[in-house]
């Protein structure tokens, strides 16, 4: 790789491409957390449904999980997109607006990403809830805990420190989920090197610097969560 292709990543504004990579990925970690966010309140619902004791409801949840891991991630942002776009103009032409109404990128790449993720987030959950002990739950009964009291002492603490490790994963399914949302027309990482790959001629520069970025962002991300399960085991015995 020759200089002048570096150079091109080195300089910023108009004589080169630094800046609007380093945009891309503050883009790509926006939408990221805040697909991660909502996939996490809808994997806490979907928990919710499948250890529901009433058979629809883990019908339900059953099917959502189901739904959406059963098809490829691109296909579940296309669905998103152009029926989130078709279900808006349907309620618009209601009150007499005909136009076209195209939803905003970022907003239906959180949402298709949060979708996702939240399928994923429900069966990690899940497992950890069902990991707690329920000679714990027992005693806290008999000690005569409320069922508020008993949910943030002892059910939040537990099921936090099982689910973390399977949550980092889901972070990272996220994470690297967020080069798909290009096709909604986000300008992140790899919307951003497709187009300076175009621009210039030269794609290899772009989409290696492409990795290199999400090797960083993985990279911490790999650490965050880690000092986050040091915390929540902090006094658990080790065998």
């Amino acid at each position: 790789m020759t200089l002048p292709d570096w150079m091109l990543l080195l300089q910023w504004g108009d004589a080169g491409w630094g800046d609007e990579m380093v945009r891309g990925m503050l883009m790509t970690l926006a939408v990221a957390m805040a697909a991660f966010l909502l996939g996490i309140v809808i994997g806490t619902m979907g928990a919710a449904l499948k250890l529901s004791r009433y058979m629809l409801l883990r019908f339900i949840g059953e099917a959502y999980t189901t739904l959406i891991r059963g098809v490829p991630d691109l296909l579940v942002i296309y669905l998103l997109f152009f029926g989130g776009s078709m279900a808006a103009m349907a309620v618009a032409r209601v009150f007499g607006y005909e136009e076209y109404i195209e939803i905003d990128a970022f907003a239906i790449g959180t949402i298709a990403l949060g979708t996702i993720s939240g399928a994923y987030a429900t069966e990690v959950i899940r497992g950890a809830v069902l990991a707690v002990p329920k000679g714990q739950i027992e005693a806290a009964k008999a000690c005569g805990m409320s069922r508020f009291l008993l949910f943030r002492r002892i059910m939040v603490p537990q099921v936090a420190r099982f689910a973390l490790p399977g949550l980092g994963n889901v972070w990272q399914l996220t994470l690297k989920d967020t080069s798909l949302i290009s096709i909604v027309g986000l300008v992140e990482i790899m919307r951003q090197a497709s187009v300076a790959s175009g621009s210039t001629q030269k794609p290899f520069t772009f989409y290696l610097t492409a990795g290199v970025l999400y090797l960083v962002l993985t990279a911490f991300s790999n650490k965050g969560f880690g000092l986050a399960e040091l915390w929540a085991n902090r006094g658990v015995r080790r065998a």
